[in-house]
């Protein structure tokens, strides 16, 4: 099959046949103004030549017969009238002379007046008429010839550039409309598949190709079609994944460069039935898709042939590339971002029920197994007393229930953590009776909401920690911060202090885990928490973490 590369256009200046005219003539132009420099711009023509020789021999001859006449005082009668004739032949000549010198220096007015309006009316064509050798002003009028000439030149040379510029100009429109359309397409596409289907019909469209398809690498390193619009249902089957380094696509992709194949014909020779429906008289385009120096894989255009124009298609085509490659990137690391929050919100999950429902169902399946034994014993007063505790226990565990699901709704109000932690703070009272203070020296106006809600989460499991294990009496709360972002969280109780050693977390029934939780959620946010207990002297839990203030759009501008 023949295949073409076709090259990224150079921006080169390269002058056109009528640009090189031009400098011939500009040229010739400059040598004729070099001849003429210092030369004389009137010329007196033969009969002008003539008319003052006759001029000067009869002035002669009057001066030498009156010279004769007065120094030897002859009186001859034909002095007198030789004298007069020479005298009107005198002066008939000086006058037909001026009169001669008066009708050039008018016609010469005349047509110059003549050419100057021509000109201002936007007539480059008018030239100054010359008669032949004998006009006196031949040499003025072949220079101004030649200025309207230059000028002439220079108006076409701006108008041949105002031409090029236009046509560049429109053809930029054109690119910046395609790619308007394709970025239009790109920010409206939901979901990878809905961004090609929606690209290639855009494409299609704009374009005016026949068939669109997008191939992208599969973790083998072949081309596998991802989307298509235009070909042949049995040909998509076929032309499924194509091995990369040995077709035109893996080519392009490998090169990164645009190439051609000049007949579909012989595709569908190699697959044995039409590749693309109707028309198949097609060249081949396969474009790179590239997102900064990663290619990601081929984009095909099948077009009409004679209608590609690879200097001027090649930066679209491959602008579109890339345009391409950034949604599919964008697109992919969306994904990757959706699946990774929702292990993060399973991850989350699973913290808040490991030390609320779990452990009461914990409880709740080791107080049914003792209404076993008692049930076995036939122990009737043991069972009342087990089925009075498990009723109690169910009581408990809906409560908890109730209480995590009010808990996932985060009790962010956008009010501030302060807000939130006094929440927190009135409803635990509530619930325990407990006495409890609060005291807070806050000066951050607000935090971003993803170490809003680590914290109110950290102070939450401790408040539900002494709830169930402390045996309090008083609870202590401190918020401190300053405003370059340092800040420092203290919840404090005088209960029976932590176990010692600790009891070991276990994975498999979720029990115990509650602090490594605390420190999972501390270092999430780049803190630090500390446990401090004592048998007997109650538990002090301090967060310490560093959160610069978020900005908001009415900070940026100075609202």
């Amino acid at each position: 099959m023949q295949e073409t590369v076709v090259k990224l256009p150079i921006s080169t200046t390269l002058k056109q046949p009528a640009e090189v005219d031009d400098t011939v003539a500009s040229t010739s132009r400059n040598t004729y103004w070099a001849s003429q420099e210092g030369r004389p711009v009137i010329d007196l023509p033969w009969q002008a030549q003539i008319s003052l020789l006759v001029l000067f021999f009869t002035f002669t001859v009057i001066g030498a017969v009156y010279f004769w006449a007065t120094s030897s005082h002859a009186n001859y009668a034909w002095v007198a009238p030789v004298m007069t004739g020479l005298w009107i032949v005198a002066g008939v000549g000086v006058l037909s002379l001026l009169y001669w010198v008066w009708r050039e220096f008018s016609r010469f007015g005349t047509e110059l007046s003549r050419w100057a309006i021509r000109l201002r009316k936007g007539d480059l064509s008018a030239r100054m008429l010359i008669s032949g050798k004998s006009c006196p002003s031949r040499k003025i009028r072949e220079q101004i010839n030649a200025i309207t000439e230059d000028y002439h030149a220079l108006s076409r040379m701006q108008q041949k550039r105002m031409d090029r510029q236009e046509k560049y100009l429109a053809q930029k429109k054109r690119h910046l409309s395609i790619l308007y359309e394709v970025a239009s397409c790109v920010n409206r596409a939901d979901g990878l598949e809905d961004l090609l289907k929606c690209f290639l019909q855009t494409l299609k469209d704009v374009i005016k190709a026949e068939a669109v398809t997008v191939r992208l690498f599969d973790r083998e390193g072949n081309l596998r079609l991802v989307s298509s619009l235009g070909l042949n249902v049995n040909a998509i089957k076929l032309e499924e994944t194509l091995p990369s380094p040995s077709c035109l696509c893996g080519s392009a992709a490998g090169e990164r460069d645009i190439k051609m194949r000049n007949d579909v014909a012989k595709c569908n020779m190699i697959i044995g039935q039409p590749l693309c429906i109707g028309n198949q008289d097609l060249e081949m385009l396969a474009i790179p898709l590239q997102y900064r120096d990663k290619v990601l894989g081929v984009y095909n255009l099948f077009i009409r042939k004679g209608r590609y124009d690879k200097l001027e298609d090649d930066e679209l085509l491959l602008s579109i590339g890339q345009h391409l490659g950034m949604a599919i990137e964008k697109a992919n690391s969306d994904e990757d971002m959706r699946k990774l929050s929702i292990m993060e919100e399973r991850t989350r999950m699973a913290h808040e029920l490991h030390d609320s429902l779990a452990q009461t169902l914990a409880s709740l399946r080791f107080k049914v197994r003792l209404l076993d034994d008692s049930f076995n014993r036939g122990a009737e007063a043991d069972m009342w007393h087990e089925l009075e505790v498990l009723e109690n226990t169910i009581d408990e565990a809906y409560a908890e229930l109730r209480s995590l699901i009010t808990d996932f709704r985060a009790p962010i109000d956008g009010k501030g953590i302060l807000r939130a932690v006094e929440r927190l703070t009135e409803r635990f009272r509530l619930e325990t009776g407990l006495e409890v203070f609060f005291y807070h020296n806050w000066a951050l106006k607000d935090l971003s909401r993803e170490v809003e809600l680590e914290v109110i989460r950290i102070v939450q499991e401790s408040l539900t920690n002494i709830r169930k294990h402390s045996q309090a009496s008083t609870v202590r709360l401190l918020l401190h911060s300053n405003e370059e972002g340092r800040c420092s969280i203290l919840v404090e109780d005088d209960g029976i202090g932590l176990p010692d050693p600790l009891p070991e977390p276990n994975p498999t029934t979720g029990e115990h885990i509650g602090l490594r939780i605390m420190q999972e959620r501390a270092e999430k946010i780049g803190g630090e928490i500390q446990f401090e207990s004592e048998p007997g002297e109650g538990t002090l839990i301090q967060l310490n973490f560093e959160a610069p203030p978020t900005k908001k759009l009415s900070d940026l501008f100075g609202v």
